[in-house]
């Protein structure tokens, strides 16, 4: 099942919203502790947080069709350029953040250099697990926090 199956012919899904608050919690935290990132203000954070909804998925969608390129390679020299495209991918992706970041927001926004950004996108990608994995638990079920009675 494709992870766009349950859209229902909706551009948009909840899980894309839930994404983009998760990703605004993330960065103006990130912003907060990590002196090299920078966020002006709240709607910048929130125009960034979509820049960033945008980008990453796009990074996943070619990151997966290099995968699967690279699981189908039979021989040596195709897995060999397999393993490069999706090391270009990998790479390349946080250069994108970098100059999109740059060209659409310029000096509101600055996410430090490469290394905070691909500290920033791992955290994301972390973070968004995270809350996917916490939606997917029964609502029924009994909290563990202590009820206050």
């Amino acid at each position: 099942m494709s992870p766009n199956a349950d859209r229902r012919g909706r551009p948009i899904s909840p899980a894309d919203v839930v994404d983009l608050f998760v990703y605004v919690v993330v960065l103006n935290l990130a912003a907060q502790y990590i002196p090299s990132i920078i966020v002006e203000t709240f709607s910048v954070s929130l125009l960034t947080a979509l820049l960033l909804k945008v980008v990453l998925e796009i990074v996943l969608i070619a990151k997966q069709a290099v995968t699967s390129r690279l699981k189908a390679a039979t021989g040596p020299a195709a897995k060999v350029v397999g393993g490069l495209l999706l090391w270009v991918v990998a790479v390349g992706s946080k250069f994108l953040v970098l100059a999109l970041e740059d060209l659409l927001l310029g000096d509101a926004v600055s996410l430090g250099g490469f290394v905070a950004v691909t500290g920033l996108i791992i955290t994301l990608l972390l973070a968004r697990a995270g809350v996917r994995w916490l939606m997917r638990l029964p609502v029924d079920e009994p909290s563990s926090a202590v009820a206050l009675t």
